[in-house]
């Protein structure tokens, strides 16, 4: 039976509109929310665009529960803001990539949605926002030059994987992927697909003591964490997880960017969020407290919050 969203409310009140774009070789399937995105006469006119990469494994509906605080239509600030919610490719509702689905395969996606983003709404502020994996893809492509005016990542990933509080958990995970990897095919499938496997993995992240709250996280896991295309989808985007990290790309995103930190998350020790913040340019962190890996589910009103924050800082001209 599935679980009432704690942000159905909020999420009801924005409207809704669904597309499936050409991208990098996939047929990309991207939620629009709000107003600003619902027709190509809309988007012509929006002044603030929001361009969400979620994490790995999951698909928009992670991030849906922030999404829900930013969106909200009584908000004069949230009028002409489009938010642009894609599936990435081989997950969710979104077909493969032409390519590998690593690191750089993600990035030449991003670049291509982006300029399409930025051809339908030429006038706009646009804006990455990148949680966990999302953060590697969009630092990545942000030091390659991809051209948006400023960043958000959420939960970044921000050292190596290994190096994290919970290596040791890393290290299993690897093991884990590899032996999917090992084992013939369907079996390989199957293990990746593991209902114990996804709820031992919503359980290690989760901090909530709230029931209802914690129950709907493990629905969410359980409906969204193994919709994906292929055993080498999972395999490629995993190595790419564990192999980069946002301190590799720091010096060279020169936007204002925004990092949202938690300080218990078990992939990235707080340190080095402090570090990432000083290599970069232009960047400020906010660290949201008693929260681990999944900010986006327990305290998406405080990243919205520290996000509206951010977008109404006073920018140069």
């Amino acid at each position: 039976m599935t679980v009432a969203s704690p942000y159905a409310v909020e999420l009801a009140r924005l409207p809704v509109t669904t597309r499936t774009l050409a991208l990098a070789g996939s047929s990309t399937h991207v939620w629009e929310y709000g107003a600003a995105g619902a027709d190509e006469a809309a988007r012509a006119d929006a002044d603030t665009v929001l361009i969400v990469v979620h994490g790995f494994r999951g698909d928009h509906h992670g991030l849906e529960p922030v999404i829900a605080q930013l969106g909200d239509p009584a908000s004069e600030a949230a009028r002409g803001r489009r938010i642009v919610a894609p599936d990435l490719p081989g997950f969710g509702d979104s077909g493969p990539l032409a390519g590998d689905h690593d690191v750089d395969g993600y990035v030449a996606w991003l670049r291509e949605l982006v300029d399409r983003v930025r051809r339908e709404s030429p006038n706009a502020r646009l804006v990455v926002v990148g949680h966990s994996f999302g953060s590697i893809v969009s630092s990545a492509a942000l030091a390659g030059g991809l051209e948006v005016d400023d960043a958000v990542l959420i939960n970044p990933i921000s050292a190596p994987a290994l190096k994290g509080p919970k290596g040791v958990m890393t290290r299993l995970a690897i093991g884990y992927y590899w032996f999917s990897a090992a084992v013939p095919e369907k079996l390989g499938f199957a293990l990746l697909r593991s209902a114990l496997v996804v709820r031992i993995v919503s359980i290690t992240m989760s901090r909530t003591k709230d029931r209802h709250l914690l129950r709907w996280i493990h629905d969410q896991h359980s409906r969204y964490f193994s919709a994906f295309a292929s055993r080498s989808v999972v395999l490629d985007a995993f190595r790419g997880s564990v192999s980069h990290d946002v301190s590799e790309y720091a010096a060279q995103v020169t936007v204002p960017t925004l990092l949202i930190a938690a300080d218990d998350d078990d992939i990235t020790p707080l340190a080095a969020q402090h570090e990432v913040q000083r290599a970069m340019p232009d960047a400020r962190l906010v660290v949201l407290e008693n929260v681990g890996h999944l900010i986006h589910y327990e305290r998406p009103v405080e990243a919205a919050a520290a996000i509206e924050a951010f977008l109404a800082e006073e920018r140069p001209a």
